[in-house]
């Protein structure tokens, strides 16, 4: 055999190995996701966030029992209206069992309406119904504060512990700065409650104070839900190209991994058994 011979009949066993579909690269291909596949990942994170107060019925929900309160005190007197108060947070309790929503806000609703009504019973005023929110709005400040100061942003860390995402964006700048920015937002909803509404008890304006618990309610949480809704799609954008860059460096090992085995399944025509025949074998 002549030594073009030896050169064609090496490179036609080439070319089946070097085309043949490698494993490693169907990996890295199924690796990376369809974007039209998956959900919208802000949509979805701005359910869990409501979710994670009872959801818009929550919110709305958590005024009734106030209402209530108010309503009833103002025609009929203090005990009423704490019974009032007592029975429709337990009603609204049962009704979101039977509807099959979240159990755990309804419970600390009812829990917290359960604690309003007996301070109000033991202080005998109407005033002390709004008390424990007052004490419950500095406590909350105050660990949203601390949580602040110490680069562990609260909303931050209870986002990542309740959906298992890791705490990967403490390494983030940008990511932290808006966890505390929403930390903040908390830090300064919570504090604006305790101080107006505070000032309202010691002043015994009863009436303002049932106004600002209302007012100072779920509208001041929805702006706070905002910032740090802002706050999560920062860090789904870490994630997002944090997992890109995943599959960018995977799909380059899948590369480099298909040139290592097409180069093996070339053979040297300079060492094979043709070459050899060839050297040997007259011309």
């Amino acid at each position: 055999m002549t030594e073009p011979t030896a050169h064609r009949a090496a490179e036609d066993a080439a070319v089946p190995a070097a085309a043949a579909p490698l494993p490693g690269r169907d990996m890295a291909q199924d690796s990376v996701r369809d974007p039209e596949r998956e959900p919208a990942p802000d949509a979805e994170r701005q359910q869990t966030m409501l979710e994670m107060m009872g959801g818009v019925h929550g919110l709305v929900y958590s005024s009734v029992p106030v209402l209530v309160f108010i309503l009833v005190n103002v025609l009929t007197g203090l005990t009423p209206a704490i019974w009032s108060a007592l029975g429709v947070a337990v009603a609204i309790a049962v009704w979101r069992v039977i509807r099959r929503e979240p159990v755990q806000p309804a419970i600390s609703g009812l829990f917290g309406v359960g604690i309003a009504a007996f301070i109000a019973h033991r202080t005998g005023s109407a005033k002390g119904f709004f008390l424990f929110g007052i004490w419950v709005s500095l406590v909350y400040g105050g660990v949203f504060l601390v949580s602040a100061l110490v680069r562990w942003p609260l909303v931050g860390v209870v986002w990542s512990a309740l959906n298992g995402t890791g705490f990967g964006w403490r390494s983030d700048r940008r990511v932290r700065l808006a966890y505390d920015l929403a930390t903040l937002a908390w830090v300064v909803v919570f504090g604006a409650r305790y101080v107006v509404q505070q000032w309202l008890y010691d002043n015994d304006l009863t009436g303002w104070l049932a106004a600002a618990r209302l007012g100072m309610g779920w509208p001041l949480t929805g702006l706070a839900l905002l910032v740090t809704v802002w706050a999560v799609r920062r860090d789904t954008q870490r994630v997002a190209r944090e997992n890109g860059e995943a599959g960018n460096q995977a799909g380059s090992d899948a590369t480099s991994t298909e040139g290592a085995a097409g180069a093996k399944g070339v053979v040297n025509p300079g060492t094979g058994p043709e070459q050899t025949t060839s050297a040997s074998s007259p011309s």
